[in-house]
């Protein structure tokens, strides 16, 4: 298909447009005007565009991109090397952040949800990304804790006391820990993101909320895998997920 053509529908099926972000969503970098073969991870480095456009990528999608906020604009060095591999190859990069987090279906967050077994009850936070529902089957935090880390091949770290019965769930992949007064104001039992700060152990103790940080990483996965799948069957693209494990 068109690269323009791959562009415009994914802006119009991530509603791109309507978001305040912190960097630009969509084509970052442009390559070759038709694309065949798509790849996706969550985070354009080094390693992934290598590995990428040695598997005949003609566009790589991330959930992180470049040219992020208040960074320094200039191209040079690590932004200088990866972007002159992908011009080097004519491999086009486009990034979604907001987008993809909060999209009802293909998102981090509806994905995330479904994956631990929460039925989805509402919208919160900035640009309503973060969501809280209810577990399926009611389970003490330790349970979950163990669940989560089944789902994720990763070990979350958990602030709370083990034995509590959780149902009720608030949730935002990735560095999301600064919702957690405002999920704390849903009334949930626990609050699940992929990062902690030093406050959030002190709020978790005195509210009784249990907090838990899954890794920015792991809890990042799904809405880029989810959204390559999508293109590839709707649009018979061949797609791969590269994924550079990060323990964050």
């Amino acid at each position: 298909m068109k690269l323009l053509d791959l562009c415009d529908y994914n802006a119009s099926l991530l509603q791109a447009d309507r978001f305040k972000d912190y960097c630009p969503n969509g084509l970052q970098v442009e390559g070759r005007p038709e694309v065949l073969r798509i790849a996706t991870a969550v985070t354009a480095s080094r390693q992934v565009l290598v590995e990428a456009i040695g598997w005949g990528a003609d566009a790589i999608i991330v959930h992180h991109g470049y040219f992020w906020r208040n960074e320094d604009v200039r191209i040079t060095g690590i932004k200088k090397n990866r972007i002159a591999a992908l011009l080097k190859h004519d491999v086009s990069l486009l990034a979604y952040h907001l987008p993809l987090d909060a999209h009802s279906e293909l998102g981090n967050n509806a994905e995330l949800g479904r994956l631990l077994g929460i039925k989805e009850l509402g919208r919160f936070g900035d640009q309503d990304i973060a969501c809280r529902g209810e577990l399926e089957q009611a389970m003490s935090l330790s349970q979950f804790v163990l669940k989560t880390e089944a789902c994720l091949q990763r070990k979350p770290q958990a602030i709370g006391n083990p034995d509590r019965i959780i149902r009720n769930v608030a949730w935002c992949s990735g560095g999301a820990q600064g919702y957690f007064e405002a999920a704390i104001g849903q009334g949930v039992d626990a609050y699940l993101t992929g990062e902690i700060s030093e406050q959030n152990y002190h709020l978790s103790n005195e509210t009784g909320v249990a907090f838990i940080a899954a890794g920015h990483h792991a809890t990042e996965r799904l809405g880029i895998k989810a959204l390559g799948a999508h293109l590839a069957q709707r649009f018979g693209l061949e797609h791969r997920f590269f994924d550079q494990d990060n323990p964050v």
